[in-house]
Formats: structure tokens, sequence, C-alpha cells
């Protein structure tokens, strides 16, 4: 999914040549997520920069020295849990810097992020509950598959995409599941 972040992130916003990582250095997710990225960056012509967010004030820090520069975006890996905490000031930092950023969950996009992928949760809710269901019938945790998600949400920040100066490609509003205007 993080690398499926850098390709929207690109399409959004094409000019997009640099592109900080915000991600938990702690959390071995999100070290994944930056190496999935690392991936696919060079195809797309984009150099990363890892941020780590163990504080506000490095968040800050970070995100306002990255940003001196210039074609640069944002993406967010990793658990929402470990980044969620700081969702407001990352979409703050983002907007007073003009820079386009993916999150990895809806409640980005709705709090005036630009964009969001992410696994969608009614959808593991839901899974999560037949497995408990099974469980309370009797079969063993042990004995159950893992399981991936299997539905992703796309949702779209129109009104944060016009304040950065974005046009939104007419194939990417057709894939979103939702757009806010």
């Amino acid at each position: 999914m993080s690398g499926k972040r850098l390709e929207l992130l690109k399409e959004i916003a094409p000019g997009v040549k640099r592109v900080a990582v915000i991600r938990d250095p702690s959390v071995p997710a999100g070290s994944g997520g930056l190496a999935a990225i690392q991936t696919v960056a060079p195809s797309l012509g984009v150099e990363l920069t890892a941020i780590g967010v163990r504080d506000a004030g490095e968040i800050e820090r970070a995100i306002t020295a990255f940003a001196r520069g210039s074609n640069d975006g944002l993406i967010t890996v990793g658990p929402t849990s470990s980044v969620q905490r700081y969702r407001d000031l990352i979409i703050m930092l983002a907007a007073r810097h003009r820079l386009p950023a993916i999150y990895s969950g809806r409640f980005y996009a709705t709090a005036g992020g630009l964009i969001s992928y992410g696994a969608d949760p009614i959808d593991q809710y839901r899974r999560a509950a037949g497995y408990v269901d099974r469980i309370l019938k009797g079969e063993k945790p042990a004995d159950l598959p893992v399981q991936a998600p299997t539905k992703y949400e796309l949702v779209i920040n129109l009104k944060t995409a016009k304040a950065l100066g974005l046009e939104v490609p007419a194939t990417l509003l057709a894939l979103a599941d939702e757009v806010i205007e």
C-alpha cells in the first residue's frame, strides 16, 4: 500500500520530486512502509527523506526544514495509531508549506488533508466479527488464517487540492470512493 500511495501522490501532483516519509521509527510497520516506498521511488524519479514522529517539535522542525526545497510532498506510513496523534499538526504543516500529502486513513482527508488511501476499517471490523463468531463457536484462533485487507478506500479533498493549486485528474476522481468538496 505504501508504494501505491507514492504512485497516487505523483498522479495528483506530478511535479513532486522529493517526498518526506513520516513514520514512527520504533514501529516495524513504519520501516516496512518506508522500504516499500524506497522500492518504487526510483521508477517515479522521487528522492525520499524519512521523518520520525517521536514528538511534535521534531515533526515541525523536520517538515519545516524539508519544505525549504521545491517540488516537495509528504506521505505518512505505518500503523495509524503511531502517527495519528499528530494528525492536525501534520495537516497544518502540509498546508502552511503548500505540500501535497497522502495519508493512510480517511480521517486525514476529512480533517483537511489532500488525499488518503488505506484499508477500509469498516470492512476490517466486519471480517474481525466473523472471526469472533468462529472462535465463539469453538474454532481455535491458532487454526484461523491471518488475513490481509481486501478492500481499500481512496478519499480526495478537492478543497485542499484547490488551495494547493492542483488539478485533480479525472481518472483519479473516477477511482475515488469519496470526494470531499
